[in-house]
């Protein structure tokens, strides 16, 4: 029986979150350059969002590039930026005869202009689907997040808008790139790193977490399955004990 079969469909994440990691590494290991990697890896994130959509997941988020990224050789992130702006023409047309939502978090100004323009333009063309929001985090930190939030309720606050009694953890999220979907309950990392470099990390305070040592570009949906498999055999209490969830 496959992990697909495994599948308890009345417990599923309703967000799942994704470290894409090891394209690099996976290139040298074909003895081919990194961008030959990234390439590939595309070809992992279409499986993997028909998986999100085949099963039902209502909210996928892949974390695409982050602004540390950007240190990284000039060839290589030139290559990303490519990468990312002919993926985003050429499969905008998929995502609508699946129902899917494109969307955005980061610092996306920051990115090249027809990286931009692109970006701007298939999430308008998606925005009316409504089976699955894809998130790419693009130029994407969570601490750069966090402190955009601080600033924007420290400016409400000076503008007298709201008081310090109203700042709470609610009011925070709401000021977050994430404010219009959930917390992820799963966040699955390939490559065999186990960190979150930066990511999600207000949101992911009672995330699971799911490491692989398969590298991205080897990624496929049975591989997506059977991490669902292993989040639902976990037990969430939230700071409670057992006895209390019953």
């Amino acid at each position: 029986m496959g992990f697909k079969e495994q599948i308890d469909y009345s417990r599923l994440p309703k967000h799942i979150a994704v470290i894409m990691d090891g394209n690099g590494r996976w290139a040298k290991g074909q003895g081919k350059i990194r961008v030959f990697g990234h390439e590939q890896g595309v070809l992992s994130v279409k499986d993997i969002v028909e998986g999100c959509v085949e099963v039902g997941i209502e909210y996928l988020t892949l974390y695409a590039f982050s602004t540390e990224n950007w240190n990284r050789p000039k060839e290589e992130v030139d290559a990303l930026m490519q990468i990312l702006i002919s993926t985003i023409n050429k499969e905008t047309e998929t995502l609508n005869k699946n129902n899917i939502k494109l969307n955005a978090i980061g610092n996306i100004e920051s990115l090249p202009q027809e990286c931009i323009d692109d970006l701007k333009e298939a999430m308008e063309k998606t925005a009316h689907n409504e089976k699955c929001t894809l998130t790419l985090a693009l130029s994407y930190s969570a601490k750069w997040e966090i402190l955009e939030a601080a600033k924007k309720i420290a400016s409400a606050v000076k503008d007298n808008a709201i008081s310090l009694d109203d700042v709470n953890e609610e009011l925070f999220s709401s000021k977050l790139t994430t404010v219009n979907m959930p917390d992820p309950e799963l966040m699955i990392r390939t490559s065999g790193e186990h960190r979150i470099s930066n990511y999600l990390l207000w949101q992911m305070a009672y995330t699971e977490f799911y490491f692989t040592d398969v590298l991205w570009p080897d990624f496929r949906s049975e591989d997506l399955f059977e991490a669902i498999v292993d989040y639902q055999k976990r037990e969430r209490r939230f700071g409670k004990i057992s006895e209390q969830l019953n």
